[in-house]
């Protein structure tokens, strides 16, 4: 298991978001039909209802990141239709992936859910990053970076002990499945935490 955190910091404090007009543009799997993910993470928000420092993901809003592609801004919309067409013939390759849900992860700005086996999405993770390196002008060490697959369901608020957090959730909640047979291009726009998304486009997983 990865080392736990001892203290929890503001994940918006210096973080940058996308200026008025302009949206990030993401890579995502939403888990708005997956209503055992739902389930789980209420489980999350009930054990830690009584903590006042934690923002939790709202429950349409649960979703697990495949790939931060960047600003509007920087990316014309031929691009971006050209790299949802590359999607679409890649991602048929790929068949539909199962995986579960239900190890607690612990990051010093947010509490996730990982995915078992920790390498399921793999082949979704590389189509995704071919589709996109071969569309956009993205420097290598972006579609090369490491890539741990979660689903975050609250990030931190303030600067806090992570201990009493850590007992109140514990490292694993009851073991759920996830069968995944789309992934959306999502703009996110605005703050992270106004949660303001647009779905560009929806494309299959498999054939």
């Amino acid at each position: 298991m990865s080392p736990l955190p001892t203290g929890m910091a503001d994940r918006w404090r210096n973080r940058a978001e996308p200026g008025p007009g302009e949206a990030q543009l993401y890579w995502h799997i939403l888990m708005q039909d997956q209503p055992q993910v739902r389930a789980l993470a209420a489980v999350a928000r009930q054990r830690l209802n009584g903590f006042g420092g934690l923002h939790f993901t709202p429950e349409q809003r649960l979703h697990l990141s495949l790939f931060r592609v960047g600003l509007t801004a920087d990316i014309s919309l031929s691009d971006i239709d050209a790299m949802v067409g590359s999607a679409r013939h890649q991602l048929k390759l790929i068949p539909p992936v199962t995986f579960a849900l239900g190890r607690v992860l612990y990051h010093p700005e947010a509490i996730s859910l990982g995915v078992t086996p920790p390498d399921a999405l793999e082949a979704l993770s590389l189509g995704i990053r071919k589709v996109v390196a071969s569309t956009l002008v993205v420097p290598k060490e972006v579609t090369n970076s490491p890539w741990t697959p979660h689903v975050t369901i609250a990030y931190s608020t303030q600067d806090q002990a992570a201990d009493p957090i850590i007992a109140a959730l514990g490292r694993e909640l009851p073991e759920c499945p996830v069968t995944i047979d789309t992934v959306h291009l999502v703009a996110q726009r605005g703050a992270e935490r106004a949660w303001n998304w647009q779905s560009l486009a929806t494309v299959s997983v498999g054939p």
